[in-house]
């Protein structure tokens, strides 16, 4: 078996695409954000992209079914296997079974059907719990939640009494200014009257 078709190389080669896409992005983020080495780390982002693109080039795709294992001349082009569909299927072609693959297909299909009996005997156990103390947490959380709106709603009422408060200060405060202005003018005729 070829290394490129091991976990391993498959893992390796997730990590490096991985890695690398974090570095593209990590080099746009700079350059987006206008920080330090923004360049830089955008050159060794686009580098680091090329390679990728390069290292994936030239490994080249992945086949991941292989049916011809199954079905034998499968992967013959000139091959007699007749589709489902086509109607009368030509008997003097046998097919021959491979018991291996059979055999270990059978193998695995048991071991899901295990798994699926022991995820069911879980799920059976959830029925058995007692969920009676549930609703009376439900309706405390709902009252702490509506508690929790009221004293928001409030505190917005607040909110909106202090800005009318703080508007009224200001028309004070020019009315202030105003009266000053006018006291300013009667004193200075007051004292224009008095040195006369």
């Amino acid at each position: 078996m070829s290394f490129v078709k091991t976990k391993g190389f498959k893992y390796i080669k997730n990590l490096i695409i991985g890695v690398g896409a974090s570095v593209v992005l990590l080099g746009a983020l700079f350059k987006l954000e206008s920080w330090e080495g923004a360049s830089t780390m955008l050159i060794i982002g686009l580098f680091v992209e090329a390679f990728i693109f390069l290292f994936l080039g030239l490994i080249g795709p992945e086949k991941d079914y292989y049916w011809e294992k199954l079905y034998p001349g499968l992967d013959d082009y000139h091959s007699h296997i007749a589709p489902l569909t086509a109607g009368e299927v030509d008997n003097t072609v046998t097919p021959q079974l491979n018991g291996e693959v059979v055999e270990k297909q059978l193998g695995g299909m048991l071991t899901e059907l295990q798994t699926m009996s022991k995820n069911l005997s879980a799920l059976r156990a959830l029925q058995d719990v007692d969920f009676t103390g549930t609703s009376d947490q439900i309706k405390s959380m709902n009252n702490f939640y509506r508690k929790l709106n009221e004293a928001m709603a409030d505190l917005g009422d607040s909110l909106e009494d202090t800005k009318q408060y703080k508007d009224q200060l200001s028309v004070l405060n020019k009315n202030l200014g105003s009266l000053n202005t006018v006291y300013g003018t009667v004193l200075s005729a007051y004292s224009n009257l008095g040195g006369k």
